[in-house]
């Protein structure tokens, strides 16, 4: 078995024997309507999904539909649509959108030319005989028009595809200075993005362009264009194509099993690949309706690759090429609301609600704080991948989380980084976290929780300053998913824990703990002190005081218990267990558990 980790060529991934979960019966039901906007995360299969179509549909492979999809479920039933198409295939995310905006557009006219040239050269060479097409490269618009007055010659209309249609906003909006004359220049008036729209649009009700498919990340463009092109069907809530682009469980699950035959692995083995995957790529849902979560199909072969290559697993569980989603995570940084967003969703399992998911976004939300609402913020991260669907709650509202650990760890590193923009602070604060798990000493730790992490809370973050943010702060220092399966709030015995640290099954060779923590909060006002007052209490005070005496002392019964839990059900920990303590912002003191 191999695995097409990088490809999104349909045509090489069936011809050359990679794995691929079939994904063919979705064709009838995206023949339902001519145009259509399918809106998924980055790295989430959306261009192997046109790669599918386009060999599905391109009348100059029709002598290869056995080959391409013979064994396949479309193979077996075939719609009358197969092989009746030209297909002109525009990629937007190689159009350069730097320098200037007289750039940006000679670049979208030099790609839709270049596009054009190809198609002309393609179909010319498989017979089809094609009148000359003017190509006018300073006005790729003519020239669109120019081909379409050639093909009109023929029996076969075009099958326009998309990719990556809102790169330009992407790249633009998500850029440091935010330049909204340039976004506005594309989309708005007479803009050329707006303009080339409108272009497919009239050539659409020609029936010159007979379908349309469009795939991006967000619907941000299409909102600013869409007096220009507003005949697409959103398809990107609808249950039955919540599974077009993820791996199902069950296809996961015969691919670790085979996996693990080939490396002699036993059942335990194979269980343990399975649930790794699960908690680390597991957890999307993109309509309401679908009883199963999906898998991010690009993380999954990256996964599989090597396990099947090593016979072990990768020391990253998180690929690179999936990290550059992180600067989503900073623009939401940069907005008032979105800080304390960031925040809470770094805890595991926190669900936020909106009344209902944005459809569409335009120009004026994304560069005006006063619009960015929490429905806005939310919205957002769904696009993006960061958040995902969680169902509905009884009042109606859509419910939300994070999907899995990878996701989280995008939380954490953005929060540290937001809370502790020093490199050097950094730095000693991740050599004071190693002291934890590779010495099972946590003073270091609880010092630079106190001396330097606390010191960035400004006087307003008084009103929120409770257990979660000193879990927060403990959280974005610990965290590690090369050495473990980080878990806040972890369910043990209807009971939850504060923060487990459980190595992962595959890194148990090396000498560091398991890590178990219990956090507590003592108001200022609670302890009737002043922050001052707090400051000058001697360590031998500070664990007299009633309320931090108290603390200590629940949290040493819970952690006791949970450690109990947690011994049974792994049966090979070497578990550290730790009750933490804060007062206010002032203060941070532990109790070691033995």
């Amino acid at each position: 078995m191999k695995f097409p980790y990088g490809i999104s060529d349909f045509r090489r991934i069936v011809s050359e024997g990679y794995f691929y979960c079939d994904r063919t019966d979705k064709i009838p039901l995206l023949e339902a309507s001519d145009s259509q906007l399918f809106i998924r995360p980055r790295r989430f299969g959306k261009s192997l999904v046109l790669s599918m179509l386009e060999n599905y549909y391109d009348v100059a492979k029709a002598n290869e539909f056995v080959q391409n999809f013979g064994d396949l479920a479309i193979g077996k039933n075939p719609t009358a649509s197969r092989n009746a198409y030209f297909i002109l295939r525009w990629d937007f995310s190689c159009v350069d959108t730097t320098g200037s905006i007289e750039d940006i557009k000679r670049a979208l006219h030099n790609h839709l030319n270049v596009r054009i040239e190809s198609f002309i050269r393609y179909y010319v060479s498989e017979g089809y005989d094609l009148p000359p097409v003017n190509i006018k490269y300073d006005d790729a618009l003519y020239s669109i028009e120019s081909l379409l007055s050639s093909v009109r010659t023929t029996p076969y209309p075009i099958y326009l595809l998309i990719d990556e249609y809102d790169n330009f906003a992407n790249t633009i909006m998500m850029g440091v200075q935010n330049e909204k004359s340039r976004y506005n220049a594309l989309v708005h008036d007479e803009g050329v993005l707006r303009t080339l729209f409108k272009t497919i649009k009239s050539s659409t009700s020609g029936s010159m362009f007979a379908r349309v498919f469009i795939t991006g990340v967000s619907p941000v463009v299409m909102s600013d264009i869409t007096s220009g092109y507003n005949i697409a069907e959103n398809i990107y809530f609808h249950p039955k194509f919540n599974d077009l682009c993820g791996f199902r469980e069950k296809e996961v699950r015969a691919v670790i099993e085979q996996i693990s035959d080939e490396c002699a692995f036993g059942t335990d083995k194979m269980d343990e690949a399975l649930d790794l995957m699960k908690t680390y790529y597991n957890g999307y849902l993109f309509a309401v309706g679908p009883d199963e979560y999906i898998y991010n199909p690009t993380l999954c072969l990256y996964f599989l690759k090597q396990f099947q290559e090593m016979c072990s697993y990768p020391r990253k569980m998180l690929d690179s090429n999936l990290a550059v989603d992180e600067s989503k995570l900073e623009y939401m940084a940069q907005i008032p609301m979105g800080r304390d967003l960031l925040v809470a969703m770094v805890q595991k399992d926190h669900h936020v609600t909106v009344e209902d998911i944005s459809d569409r976004f335009g120009i004026k939300e994304m560069l005006t704080d006063q619009s960015k609402d929490n429905a806005f913020l939310v919205s957002f991260l769904y696009y993006f991948g960061v958040l995902t669907l969680a169902g509905e709650n009884p009042e109606g509202e859509i419910v939300l989380k994070v999907p899995n650990l990878v996701i989280q760890s995008l939380y954490v590193e953005r929060v540290q980084r937001m809370l502790l923009p020093e490199p050097g602070d950094r730095d000693d604060g991740e050599f004071a976290a190693k002291q934890v798990y590779q010495k099972g000493e946590i003073q270091p730790l609880c010092d630079f929780v106190e001396y330097r992490y606390f010191s960035v809370f400004k006087n307003r973050d008084y009103r929120w300053a409770n257990e979660l943010t000193l879990k927060t702060a403990f959280i974005t220092l610990l965290y590690n998913d090369i050495l473990y399966i980080m878990d806040s709030e972890p369910e043990i015995d209807r009971r939850h824990a504060d923060l487990t640290m459980i190595i992962r099954p595959d890194k148990r060779h090396f000498k560091i703990f398991d890590v178990l923590i219990e956090f507590k909060f003592i108001t200022l006002k609670d302890a009737g002190l002043t922050g001052e007052q707090a400051k000058q209490l001697s360590e031998d005070a500070l664990y007299r005081m009633p309320g931090v005496k108290k603390a200590l002392e629940e949290g040493t019964r819970q952690v006791a218990l949970y450690g109990r839990k947690l011994d049974s059900r792994y049966s090979n920990l070497r578990l550290q267990k730790f009750v933490v303590a804060a007062l206010g912002f002032e203060r941070v003191c532990y109790q070691k558990i033995s």
